[in-house]
């Protein structure tokens, strides 16, 4: 059941000493970064001095824009002889971010996805499939030497070719995959299309889905339609990738990883501290990265830290499925509103396909909310007056979600653009 029992279950006495200890270290080695170097000298801050997490209230946050303008090696604390690696974040809000490895940083990477894995149930003797993409995303190769790590077999079929996907699961027997939850669900129509059930011809029993957000009604799809237990996962490219945060079993939040990360919650407009149970915007401070220590790095991303301790015996925090982004979120006609709120929606909705798409336009100075839907193929061979009243309704519960009454287009299967990479939900058309 554990990884390392000892350092998962650590009392929280201990993990906080130990917390302390770390992010003393992390701040000696980060004062040797350009960037840290000045922040620490105008805010007057002493590392070597550092006996308490009261420290970090002290020290200004770190945003995207701060790695982007002081890439490549701006937050670099060793010589660039010890590097060895380079990943970068997506960019799809805005230019990369570059992030630099020592070989010592990829082996405790590695060792944290391992830890996440083993926790599911991966044991030596299982297959592990990875669709994600390789090269500079983070995804593919973080759970690959994690996996490896674990003595799994492993299978690098990167994204896309949906075929072979499931040639490889069944000539090799995977048992275990890591997957978009929205090309797990497109996946579906392939199965479909050479007359095979992923139930009962494959040997699918774990699915780690994660790289985009996605609601618990996105998870139940997917576990019901392959049949497996689907675990959610939380990384940044920021904080190495895969390997911050995992579900245990219980499946009650992810446990964020105390004893490699310094986990805050902020309300993001104010930037003060939320109390534990509501969401706010993730603050991370990396504790065993050498290459590129960040201090209090504002993710964007919401969700909550649940404050009760998890049946599993782990003594490290549990936070909430992201519920979005700062960043993510849509004002129409006045209204906050985000994606995932409209997946929620659909996804609860059986009528409803495995492809959506959020269409943002202004019209006479107004905004319009559009929603395009793709409908499973044997409702859509319904009746025009089916087809309507299913229109009406989805409107109906998406107004009493979201305030904003949209517009919403039922399209056949396969009628939306497919992604390789993360499904493109949003398209913002008002300029």
């Amino acid at each position: 059941m554990f990884w390392d029992e000892e350092m998962e279950t650590l009392p929280r006495d201990e993990l906080k000493r130990l917390q302390v200890e770390r992010l003393r270290q992390t701040l000696v080695r980060a004062s040797r970064s350009p960037f840290y170097s000045r922040l620490f000298k105008r805010i007057k801050l002493d590392p070597e001095k550092v006996s308490s997490l009261d420290v970090l209230k002290d020290i200004p946050f770190t945003t995207k824009e701060d790695l982007r303008s002081n890439a490549p090696y701006g937050f670099l604390a060793v010589p660039k002889e010890e590097i060895i690696r380079v990943h970068s974040s997506s960019g799809t809000t805005g230019a990369a971010t570059p992030i630099l490895y020592t070989r010592s940083d990829i082996d405790r990477w590695a060792d944290l996805v391992a830890r996440c894995m083993y926790m599911t149930g991966v044991r030596k003797g299982d297959v592990f499939q990875n669709t994600m993409g390789y090269g500079l995303f983070t995804g593919g190769l973080g759970f690959h030497y994690g996996a490896e790590k674990l003595g799994v077999m492993v299978i690098p079929s990167g994204p896309g070719n949906s075929k072979r996907q499931i040639y490889l699961m069944r000539t090799f027997g995977t048992t275990v995959i890591h997957i978009l939850p929205s090309y797990a669900l497109r996946l579906l129509s392939t199965f479909e299309e050479l007359g095979l059930d992923p139930k009962e011809d494959t040997q699918l029993r774990i699915a780690f889905i994660g790289a985009e957000p996605h609601t618990e009604e996105m998870r139940r799809r997917i576990e019901e339609a392959y049949g497996v237990d689907a675990y959610n996962s939380y990384g940044l490219s920021e904080m190495n990738g895969p390997g911050v945060a995992f579900e245990c079993p219980h499946k009650n939040g992810m446990h964020v990883w105390e004893d490699s990360f310094i986990l805050e919650v902020v309300d993001p407009e104010t930037l003060e501290p939320v109390p534990e149970g509501e969401v706010g915007e993730l603050v991370f401070t990396t504790l065993t990265r050498e290459g590129m220590p960040i201090i209090r790095y504002r993710s964007r991303d919401l969700a909550a830290v649940y404050p009760d301790p998890c049946p599993c015996g782990r003594t490290h925090r549990r936070i909430s499925r992201i519920m979005g982004r700062t960043d993510d979120m849509l004002i129409v006609k006045g209204v906050n509103i985000f994606p995932m709120q409209i997946e929620k929606v659909l996804m609860s909705i059986p009528e409803v396909g495995t492809d959506y798409q959020i269409v943002l336009e202004r019209e006479n100075y107004m905004d319009k909310l559009i929603v395009r839907v793709e409908i499973n193929a044997k409702f859509f061979e319904g009746d025009v007056k089916g087809l309507e009243r299913l229109r009406r309704r989805i409107i109906e519960e998406l107004r009493s979600e979201i305030v904003v009454t949209p517009e919403v287009e039922l399209l056949e299967p396969g009628s939306l653009p497919k992604a390789e990479g993360k499904a493109v939900r949003v398209i913002d058309r008002r300029g």
